[in-house]
């Protein structure tokens, strides 16, 4: 029997593997660019994803799955809501407004609450409600900037977290569809299916407008396998997650990313806490903590 609370762990696992992986791709993004450190999560995260698969086949001895036609929908769903998502901040990189835009991105929790509701019939309990809420502004709160910046940053932030959510909504339904298995193989496998279409859409978009940066990915196939790594193995563990709980559970516990990266700016690049960050992250730790008690 699945313990009820192993969807807690799998969400921090997948966070602090995000974390990392975002300090990776960060590293790339000045030799190869922010579409081509984007394109090594999923280029060199694929074959990962299938080891992944393999491993937990061999593990659990589950069958692989048959999916039903509409679980090809639900990942595509995922997976272009992900990459538009994804386009979406990168314009807004460019609009030099990401730090604004990032604090909407957050809101993400509570726009996953209600897609998970009107597509999934994922129900939402007061308390969870209240949690998701309290997290949120927490993030709202430690983002600085908030409610600058005009109405263009505000609107790309939104409709970014929007689409995020679906991404979300869209890997989880895909994953409930797969019951002619169990729930390591039917997340594995999504996981990977995911990573191989977002790999094969950017492969198209970078042909399409910047080809010589698949050729400046390929001679950084070193630190890209890391972040390749780093991606898949985040993505396992966020669909490991999907698989046991609510979407919006655990996009609100995913929020503790933001902790984590505190974390890093603090110990790692001696960076001072501010008074509103300490509050934000009062404020998030408290929604998290109510979270994990509603669960």
């Amino acid at each position: 029997m699945t313990s009820p609370y192993l969807w807690i762990v799998f969400t921090l696992i997948a966070a602090a593997a995000q974390t990392l992986r975002n300090a990776a791709q960060r590293q790339l993004t000045a030799s190869i660019g922010t579409a081509g450190a984007t394109q090594v999560r999923f280029f060199f995260g694929a074959p990962f994803g299938l080891l992944f698969l393999v491993i937990v086949w061999i593990a659990t001895g589950a069958p692989l799955p048959h999916p039903p036609p509409v679980y090809w929908l639900w990942i595509l769903l995922g997976g272009l809501a992900q990459t538009f998502a994804t386009a979406l901040m990168l314009m807004a990189m460019s609009d030099r407004s990401f730090v604004v835009v990032y604090a909407y991105i957050k809101t993400e929790p509570v726009q996953v609450a209600l897609f998970g509701l009107i597509l999934l019939g994922d129900h939402v309990s007061l308390p969870m409600a209240v949690a998701i809420l309290i997290a949120t502004a927490g993030v709202l709160v430690m983002s600085r900037g908030v409610g600058e910046g005009g109405v263009k940053p505000t609107l790309l932030g939104l409709a970014a977290g929007g689409l995020f959510g679906l991404s979300a909504i869209g890997f989880r339904g895909g994953i409930l569809t797969l019951s002619d298995t169990s729930y390591g193989i039917a997340a594995s496998y999504s996981a990977l299916m995911g990573l191989v279409l977002q790999a094969v859409l950017l492969s198209v978009y970078l042909w399409l407008r910047s080809p010589g940066v698949m050729t400046l990915i390929m001679r950084q196939w070193r630190p890209s396998l890391v972040a390749g790594f780093l991606g898949a193995f985040a993505s396992l563990f966020w669909f490991l997650s999907f698989a046991l709980a609510t979407a919006a559970s655990v996009r609100t516990l995913a929020l503790v990313e933001v902790l984590f990266a505190q974390a890093v700016s603090v110990f790692g690049f001696k960076q001072k806490t501010t008074l509103r960050e300490g509050i934000g992250i009062v404020l998030i730790v408290i929604g998290v903590a109510l979270l994990v008690r509603s669960a």
